[in-house]
């Protein structure tokens, strides 16, 4: 499987749903060292499975109260995530972004939280799809993405958005440190 065209996305299901959260403070974002897991050893934005019973936004609130010992709310859907893996494994994963939580972001057993500047956001030690939407979802922009990796590794992939921008104001463009 190297291409998105061998895969039957319309009735592509996957094996696990989950969920991203970005936190947003003036001109930082809220990155973790991610410790346990699919990605352990990247940095990511807090999030995980969704349990049977839950929607993605709830499960987005419990798990950076669990990574993160944090309440975020007023949560923005940003998108949707379809991974393949040639493997077979499989992950639907839901976006948000938000200003507002409560708390003070504290290391887990699960993750260690890293405010980010913006415009030195470390996308060479993020997974490789991030550089692609995670500036997408800075600006606003909604989008619906399918990718395929091999193991660490992007085979292929797609980025659809509607072209809205659901901007918060003067934030800086997202970048990588040099």
């Amino acid at each position: 499987m190297n291409s998105l065209s061998e895969i039957d996305w319309s009735g592509w299901k996957a094996q696990d749903p989950a969920t991203l959260v970005f936190v947003f403070r003036d001109d930082e974002i809220l990155l973790i060292n991610k410790k346990t897991g699919l990605g352990k050893g990247k940095v990511n934005g807090p999030g995980g499975k969704v349990d049977p019973g839950e929607t993605p936004e709830v499960a987005a609130i419990r798990e950076c109260r669990e990574e993160l010992d944090i309440t975020v709310s007023n949560l923005e859907y940003c998108g949707e995530h379809r991974f393949q893996f040639v493997d077979g494994y499989s992950i639907h994963v839901w976006v948000y972004r938000t200003r507002d939580f409560v708390g003070v972001p504290t290391e887990t057993r699960e993750a260690e939280p890293l405010w980010t500047r913006l415009d030195r956001i470390p996308f060479e030690q993020m997974w490789e799809d991030d550089k692609h939407w995670l500036p997408m979802l800075v600006r606003g922009e909604r989008f619906q993405t399918r990718w395929i990796f091999d193991g660490d590794r992007m085979v292929d992939y797609a980025i659809e958005t509607d072209g809205k921008i659901e901007a918060w104001g003067d934030l800086p463009s997202p970048g990588m440190v040099e």
